[in-house]
């Protein structure tokens, strides 16, 4: 509610917040990795697989469900940089208890560089402070996957 006396004196902007579900919405349950990197794949430009790295999103219920996902950066050939803060507001946005994140590698390679170890480990601290869990990351190439939660990265 509008405080008149308090903005007219001193003009700042109201922040509101808002998050709506689709009416008909069906959720798209996550079970392991496997599932994670199927519903990927629908997402995904798949033509821009092999051309720059995209960094994505999935946030999910206390059910694995998933309630949303954000593209949260394109990158070049070699890299690309996440915004932590940008991941936890959608996280917020959404009412998520998981955090599910992905990527693709245009090399083709599924090993993980030391920056996607490092932005990996940071958004799970990040993530720890708002009561998040970071389920996995996937990198992902045209044919196949890497998990970090498979792989004990986590």
């Amino acid at each position: 509610m509008k405080n008149p006396q308090f903005t007219d004196q001193f003009p700042i902007g109201e922040v509101q917040l808002s998050y709506k579900r689709k009416n008909q919405f069906t959720f798209y349950k996550i079970t392991n990795s496997e599932s994670a990197n199927e519903c990927i794949r629908k997402i995904f430009p798949i033509e821009q697989i092999c051309y720059r790295e995209h960094m994505y999103a999935l946030y999910l219920d206390n059910s694995n469900n998933v309630l949303g996902y954000q593209l949260l950066s394109i990158g070049g050939i070699t890299g690309t940089l996440v915004d932590v803060r940008v991941l936890m507001q959608g996280a917020l946005l959404t009412n998520a208890v998981g955090l599910l994140l992905f990527h693709n590698h245009p090399s083709n390679t599924l090993k993980p560089s030391n920056a996607d170890k490092k932005i990996t480990h940071k958004i799970i601290r990040s993530a720890e402070i708002l009561d998040f869990k970071v389920l996995d990351h996937l990198i992902i190439t045209e044919d196949s996957y890497y998990s970090f939660a498979d792989n004990g990265e986590l």
